[in-house]
């Protein structure tokens, strides 16, 4: 079996002209021509017998064995299957986690308490926001930096590409699209401003508002009108480097993180009073309430992240699980099935697994309890 975002990798030229070479320069523009494979085009086309044509990592035809080019260079694939890998839409790979700051001289991050003074405003160099949970302005091409052994796992369960973001704050910034290939940065990466991510969860800002979910949504949604109050640029305002950056973003597919049914529904309203159709990152337990995520009309990403099962075998334990946890349990790994049913648009992510490894095993679970395989 050979996965095609890996089998690029292979091709791909290891040097750039503008980078200055330690031996002598030996680019390869060769032309490979795949042939005799089982090629997977598609979920409904496969070619038997066939040919893929690859020059400087991109494939140039795919199609049945005759197309190898007389300048070609030709390997034998009979017996093998070559297949389209998956794309993650929803990773953080290559983005280093985010650090909790810390208040200056508050309490307990940033709320205040035992004599503390909780942290108001911004503390970040800049003119930027008032609030280090919405920081639009974040580009993640600019912090990305790619991780081998991270690429890897991926690749194993059949990922070669994906789009990435910081996973933090509100306003979260911008993602950017890489190849998982084991190469230079600057040569893995496919788009570098590709979407722009928001959530309903404050992040690692040490700031005391917001505080609750309600704080959230009207942080977020005042955040909105305040960029477009700030397009007039008001010399009151001077420059404000995120609201700039929220205008700037909007061309851009909006992506926003809710994890939960009631917050994809509360993350639809707040779409809808600003004039965007957000893709909604759903909690997986979206069936519970299919009818009113249908009617957001949003496409989603789900995960596979299929709960656990709780250990029961003690009866003081026992008593201490609720039948709701209990059913969520039974009937999360139907959610895909029943969104497909309900015919909501959704791709499917790797998110939130303890491990890629994962990845494989719970998608077909998912085809046990009703999602089809095509």
């Amino acid at each position: 079996m050979i996965l095609l975002g890996g089998l690029l990798t292979f091709f791909q030229s290891n040097a750039q002209e503008t980078f200055p070479v330690n031996g002598v320069a030996d680019p390869k523009n060769a032309v490979y021509a795949l042939v005799h494979a089982t090629i997977v085009k598609d979920g409904k086309t496969t070619i038997t017998n066939g040919t893929l044509v690859v020059k400087d990592g991109k494939v140039l035809a795919v199609g049945a064995d005759g197309l190898a080019p007389k300048e070609a260079i030709v390997v034998d694939c009979k017996g093998k299957f070559i297949y389209p890998s998956f794309i993650d839409i929803y990773t953080d790979y290559g983005i280093s986690a985010p650090t909790r700051a810390v208040a200056g001289a508050s309490g307990f991050g940033g709320f205040g308490g035992f004599g503390g003074q909780a942290q108001l405003t911004s503390n970040a160099k800049g003119s930027y926001g008032w609030n280090q949970a919405i920081h639009p302005e974040t580009e993640a091409y600019k912090i990305f930096d790619a991780d081998e052994a991270k690429a890897k796992a991926l690749r194993d369960v059949g990922f070669g590409t994906v789009l990435t973001h910081m996973k933090d704050g509100i306003a979260r910034g911008t993602g950017t699209v890489v190849t998982l290939a084991d190469l230079p940065d600057q040569m893995v990466m496919v788009k570098e401003r590709a979407s722009a991510h928001f959530s309903l969860s404050k992040g690692t800002s040490a700031q005391s508002y917001p505080s609750s979910m309600m704080g959230v949504i009207a942080l977020l949604r005042q955040t909105y009108l305040d960029a477009q109050w700030y397009k007039s640029k008001p010399e009151k305002e001077g420059v404000n480097l995120s609201l700039q950056a929220m205008l700037d973003n909007t061309s851009l597919p909006q992506i926003i993180e809710s994890n939960d049914k009631w917050n994809d529904m509360r993350s639809d309203r707040i779409g809808d009073e600003a004039g965007v159709q957000y893709i909604i990152k759903g909690g997986g337990n979206e069936f519970q309430r299919i009818k009113e995520i249908a009617s957001t009309k949003a496409t989603y990403i789900l995960n596979v992240n299929f709960p656990q099962a709780t250990d029961v075998e003690d009866p003081a334990d026992a008593r201490m699980v609720s039948l709701a946890d209990m059913k969520n349990w039974e009937m999360q790994p139907m959610n895909l099935g029943v969104m497909e049913k309900a015919k909501i648009p959704f791709c499917i992510t790797s998110a939130d697994l303890r491990s890629p490894g994962l990845f494989m095993t719970n998608l077909r679970k998912a085809i046990e309890y009703g999602l089809s395989e095509g």
